[in-house]
């Protein structure tokens, strides 16, 4: 389970620094021309694409095989980047972790939340398809 932890600490860390450079060129130039919403879809299959082949490197990289060990390595990714996304919130955008919440319980921060979701879950359908 350790290789777990590792393997899911490694994940969020490649695909935070992703995110966060796709993320900043969305708020800052894509949002203001297409709108929040749309600019937010177009960033999610990139980020989902880089998430499906990261974790399947890591998959393979710290040997994870039984479902465990693959809902272990997303549930701590998922668990980081929602504390980062909290933290970013509030040091960033000046919101309270209620506003947070509720900014993530509507369109375009559902859409994200439905993301971040599958980003979670990408190391046990990789293992699940690598069997």
């Amino acid at each position: 389970m350790k290789g777990a932890v590792k393997a899911g600490v490694a994940y969020w860390t490649l695909i935070f620094g992703l995110g966060f450079i796709l993320g900043t060129v969305r708020v800052l130039w894509l949002a203001p021309r297409v709108g929040e919403t749309v600019a937010g879809l177009i960033e999610m299959p990139i980020i989902l694409g880089a998430s499906w082949l990261v974790a399947r490197w890591l998959v393979g990289r710290f040997e994870i095989r039984r479902r465990g060990e693959a809902l272990a390595m997303g549930g701590v990714a998922f668990a980081l980047l929602m504390v980062a996304e909290l933290a970013l919130g509030v040091a960033v955008f000046a919101m309270s972790p209620a506003q947070w919440l509720a900014s993530i319980s509507q369109p375009p921060g559902l859409y994200g939340l439905i993301g971040q979701v599958a980003f979670g879950m990408m190391p046990l359908w990789i293992t699940r398809r690598v069997r």
